[in-house]
């Protein structure tokens, strides 16, 4: 398996890959999307955008043209084969890892990230996983399948275990996934960010993944999403928490998932989306 930079790349994101410490990569799947499809077109429309979004971040007073980011595009996922798509995530992830480098992940619908969190697993034993969203994302199974994005911090909880897994902005989900979350298998918020700062100091000095589905947006922000939440944050709240992961010592991979560019004419999602992703480079590149 060898990766190169792909012509249409995410901003100035343009490095050789053998010269990149982080890794951007799409992964075009939303196969098990229950409400409202669309994910799959996420990754290129963010990087069309992103020509729009300035290269230097003033809340990380950090420029993107100052770092080496390879950007190798969307994976060639199976289409209808889900089982099949997530291996071909895990082992582009494997590889980004194996070659010493840090994977930043466009979904595609929340369930990608659990192969993600498989290859980190296998290098970081004791990784923590910070989520933002609107849902739970702990069923154990929906529609009968355990592969699902509504399953799929339950399954990133199979890898991890209890005590690892802090979720922030939670506002909806079965009553029976908040709770199995307050039996002591995650730590959930629900509602806000509130306890973010004791979190991050909690768990700093361990390696960190952080998931952000952008549906724990508002609706009002953030309407191009298959599942809209109202009651949501606010961007600045969301900024907020990201000066908050820049106090992590080892943040080892990232992503952001839910974009479904074409339910939000107006392109605002898609902005919103492209200023998160420079913003999570940065993070990795700290």
């Amino acid at each position: 398996m060898s990766f190169k930079k792909v012509d249409l790349s995410f901003q100035s994101c343009q490095s050789d890959y053998k010269d990149a410490s982080v890794v951007i990569f799409s992964s075009p799947m939303d196969s098990t999307t229950s409400f409202r499809p669309g994910t799959r077109f996420a990754g290129n429309a963010i990087r069309v955008d992103s020509f729009g979004v300035e290269w230097y971040s003033p809340y990380r007073n950090m420029d993107l043209k100052n770092y080496k980011t390879c950007d190798i595009g969307d994976l060639d996922l199976p289409i209808g084969s889900v089982e099949a798509a997530l291996s071909v995530i895990r082992k582009t992830t494997q590889k980004i890892l194996k070659d010493h480098k840090k994977p930043m992940m466009i979904g595609g619908e929340h369930l990608v990230t659990y192969p993600v969190v498989e290859a980190l697993v296998e290098k970081y034993p004791n990784l923590h996983i910070i989520h933002l969203d609107a849902h739970t994302d702990l069923r154990d199974t929906f529609f009968g399948r355990k592969l699902s994005h509504a399953t799929v911090l339950r399954r990133c909880h199979d890898l991890v275990g209890d005590g690892k897994i802090f979720q922030f902005g939670i506002r909806s989900g079965d009553s029976s996934e908040f709770q199995w979350a307050n039996e002591g298998h995650t730590h959930l918020r629900k509602f806000d960010f509130v306890g973010l700062s004791e979190v991050v100091e909690k768990i700093k000095d361990q390696p960190v993944y952080i998931t952000i589905d952008l549906d724990v947006l508002d609706p009002s922000i953030f309407p191009g999403t298959g599942t809209p939440e109202a009651g949501g944050m606010t961007y600045k709240e969301l900024l907020n928490a990201m000066d908050e992961f820049a106090k992590l010592k080892n943040i080892v991979g990232a992503d952001i998932v839910e974009l479904a560019p074409m339910l939000d004419s107006s392109g605002g999602s898609t902005a919103v989306a492209a200023k998160t992703l420079r913003e999570m480079i940065l993070l990795l590149h700290q």
